[in-house]
């Protein structure tokens, strides 16, 4: 086999290596989305008395952020065993699922990152 043929064969078994590399990637991208879709979490919009009584008492609340003017809101921030809830003021706009293990790769666990 010529040199010029067994590099082009090595080229395609690395580009080969690299899609299969990325086709997992987007799998278990597709399957954590999956898995945080189907937690039941506080929807945009609810209160925090809403969200105590409907999901009861979290975790930990922790260290509002901001607030130092009207274009800052405070933002509150309430962990729960699965997912991490952020106010605006008094008023969910975000529900986050918590990473599955520690050696998942994604957004921290807010608990941990304090």
């Amino acid at each position: 086999m010529s040199p010029r043929r067994s590099l082009l064969a090595f080229a395609t078994a690395l580009s080969a290596l690299f899609a299969i590399d990325a086709a997992h990637a987007d799998t278990l991208l597709i399957d954590r989305v999956r898995q945080e879709r189907s937690h039941v979490m506080p929807v945009r919009g609810l209160s925090m008395a809403q969200v105590e009584r409907q999901y009861g008492t979290p975790v930990s609340k922790l260290t509002p952020a901001g607030g130092d003017s009207r274009w800052h809101p405070t933002i509150n921030r309430w962990v729960y065993a699965d997912y991490t809830v952020y106010f605006e003021r008094d008023h969910v706009i975000d529900a986050v699922a918590n990473r599955a293990s520690p050696e998942e790769i994604g957004p921290k666990n807010a608990v941990q990152s304090r």
